[in-house]
């Protein structure tokens, strides 16, 4: 088990330090759109599948309220995923690979963003919902992991973790979403202490 544990804590400290030394420029593009949306009053719509299903809403409540600061504007942030009678009628009446596109026909306008989490890069519903906000003019942003994907050749931004262990994939995914609340919380006053 000791080496067990070694391996995979040596496994994260790799990739952030990849993340660290490659990525940084795309992190800052992601937070400066965030930032854009908020000061323009356009909607952040986040969207994966299980994990990223759980990061979506994960960083969905840090936008609505732990990066909140004294004197700015509140995001307008809205998990796909979180809806399960919507998701199970849009996935019962049609097909499971229209639930985000689906929910984005009724609210999505040109300068909104939507966030697709997804690990492989591939997940139809993400893929199908992204090609309809790249369609409308909104910017698309991606995390990914392994190769990216389809998803991140059809992202505006992309963000891939150098990383083929999903689990992995997944645990960096939240960790640079708490990066970018931080680096929200930093440009100004914070409203809430942690």
């Amino acid at each position: 088990m000791k080496k067990i544990i070694d391996e995979y804590l040596e496994q994260q400290i790799k990739c952030i330090q990849d993340i660290k030394s490659t990525l940084g420029n795309t992190i800052v593009e992601i937070y400066e759109t965030l930032i854009s949306a908020r000061e323009k009053n356009g909607k952040i719509f986040l969207m994966g599948n299980g994990g990223s299903a759980s990061t979506a809403s994960h960083f969905t409540a840090d936008l609505l309220k732990t990066s909140l600061t004294r004197d700015t504007k509140r995001f307008k942030a809205i998990s796909l995923t979180d809806n399960i009678p919507v998701l199970l009628a849009w996935a019962n009446d049609t097909s499971y690979e229209n639930v985000f596109k689906a929910q984005l026909e009724n609210f999505l306008e040109k300068n909104d963003i939507v966030i697709g989490i997804s690990g492989s890069g591939n997940s139809p519903n993400v893929l199908r919902a992204v090609e309809y906000a790249n369609s409308v003019g909104a910017k698309t942003i991606s995390l990914t992991g392994k190769d990216g994907g389809k998803l991140s050749k059809i992202s505006k931004i992309s963000l891939i973790v150098p990383n083929n262990d999903m689990l992995s994939i997944e645990t960096i995914h939240l960790m640079i979403c708490h990066l970018l609340t931080t680096m929200i919380r930093s440009s100004g006053e914070p409203l809430f202490s942690y």
